[in-house]
């Protein structure tokens, strides 16, 4: 994959300067230099010492990426909400894993997305996820489809500029329309899964807003501020509104929808090559939908309805 630069400064600059204030790290310099990469400055092959000067064209060639075997080929379908040659958003349903583990080897998000990839015949098949989800929580997720594109999202997810907005069916009724939970998350004693909010942990910032109550619990519509694993379980279950059917923290299985009741709906960022933002919205799914047709309203805020 080739990538285009028009150096417009009046001060000369090293390449491999210019190149890290783009976002291109050391790891993949090295990639181009051993792995049949190239620079170019105006059609003439260069190292990363040259200087660059005003109105001189840069061009750096990324060497193709080759998947290994370590994630498996699955051949399930995978739902696009959006996809170019930089980065793919897919709907990930309920009930599968976003990487393989010792539990979920063979069918997790990252195999399905790996064989979409050999089906399509890209010539790059390494998976890299950006933003991930729990195994029972639904919605958007975001892959890069190279390495540069991977790092420039992580630069924006370190900066805190990917926005993830989800849906959550909580039991009972939150006293305020709007709030935050300000808490910090810490892993649970002797257990490697659940997590607790402790003075030990790492901050964790939940934002939330009332969009439906019912009878006997309340929809909401959240924004995560930093992205702790479990971070809207441990927050609600912390302040006694526990997810909906969420039995790790606290609530009852509910007859109607078989797993928490979170579902990511929306994403907002700066696309890492256009630089032009980005929103993308996925519908709430059908267990989600199937729990609240079964909920009488009591009430739902001025600021509408999410459904």
């Amino acid at each position: 994959m080739r990538f285009n630069w028009i150096y417009e400064k009046n001060e000369s600059l090293q390449i491999k300067t210019f190149l890290k204030q783009q976002g291109v790290s050391k790891g993949l310099l090295a990639r181009v230099k051993f792995h049949g990469g190239k620079i170019e400055v105006n059609q003439e092959e260069k190292n990363v010492l040259y200087y660059l000067h005003k109105g001189e064209t840069l061009a750096l060639t990324i060497p193709d990426e080759q998947g290994t075997e370590a994630i498996s080929v699955s051949h399930e379908p995978i739902s696009i909400v959006f996809e170019d040659e930089h980065i793919l958003i897919i709907d990930k349903p309920a009930g599968v894993a976003s990487l393989p583990s010792n539990i979920y080897v063979k069918d997790t998000m990252a195999n399905r997305v790996k064989g979409y990839f050999i089906r399509q015949k890209y010539a790059s098949t390494v998976i890299h996820i950006v933003t991930r989800l729990d195994k029972d929580t639904s919605g958007l997720m975001i892959f890069a489809k190279h390495r540069y594109a991977h790092a420039l999202m992580d630069q924006q997810l370190r900066l805190k500029q990917i926005q993830k907005k989800y849906v959550a069916a909580i039991n009972g009724h939150l006293q305020q329309n709007h709030g935050m939970i300000n808490a910090p998350i810490a892993r649970t004693d002797h257990s490697i899964v659940t997590r607790r909010v402790h003075d030990s942990g790492k901050p964790a910032l939940t934002e939330y807003w009332v969009r439906e109550t019912f009878e006997k619990g309340t929809l909401a519509e959240i924004q995560l501020h930093t992205g702790r694993t479990h971070q809207i379980r441990v927050h609600f279950s912390y302040i006694g509104h526990p997810l909906i059917s969420d039995t790790l923290y606290g609530a009852p299985e509910d007859q109607w929808i078989s797993r928490q009741a979170l579902h990511c709906r929306e994403l907002t960022f700066t696309h890492p090559l256009t630089k032009q933002p980005v929103n993308f919205k996925t519908d709430v799914p059908s267990d989600l939908r199937e729990w609240l047709r079964h909920q009488k309203i009591v009430s739902y805020t001025q600021k509408g309805r999410l459904m």
